[in-house]
């Protein structure tokens, strides 16, 4: 990346141990990295912000160029001028001639399912269980007196 040699970096290494010691080298190469990382997040920032620029400038060099051939183009193909008295003829039928004859519509369409006819007498009502619905039927009650202990 900086074009360190292995010989090169063994020195640098030797030398950070020397100066800073074992104990807070550690530390050190902590704030070593965390500096490098930032440098590497704003040169990318940068390198980004150089390449949206490149990106506007092309495309703004391309927008000239096609409006350029739009108008050799068109120069060279004028559109023909409709005379302003001609009238269009009406069309023959009710229908516009665009429309084109369909097959004859069902009154269903195929992928409706026809339901089970309904039942004229509703359904008998229920009556709600009292209390709550967890339990399956009513609650004992202890016995009284005595003969509960």
């Amino acid at each position: 990346m900086f074009g360190i040699d292995s010989s090169e970096l063994l020195v640098i290494v030797i030398i950070a141990v020397i100066v800073i010691g074992p104990k807070d080298l550690p530390r050190a190469l902590y704030k070593v990295g965390q500096i490098v990382g930032k440098a590497q997040g704003m040169a990318r920032h940068f390198r980004t912000g150089i390449d949206a620029m490149v990106r506007e400038v092309e495309l703004e060099e391309l927008e000239k160029k096609w409006a350029a051939q739009n108008k050799r183009i068109m120069d060279e193909h004028p559109p023909e001028p409709m005379p302003a008295n001609e009238v269009l003829p009406a069309p023959a039928e009710d229908k516009p001639a665009f429309v084109a004859q369909s097959a004859p519509v069902d009154d269903k369409p195929a992928f409706v399912v026809e339901s089970a006819p309904a039942t004229s007498a509703p359904a008998p009502a229920v009556p709600a269980p009292e209390g709550p619905s967890y339990l399956a039927g009513p609650a004992a009650q202890p016995p009284k007196g005595d003969a509960a202990a």
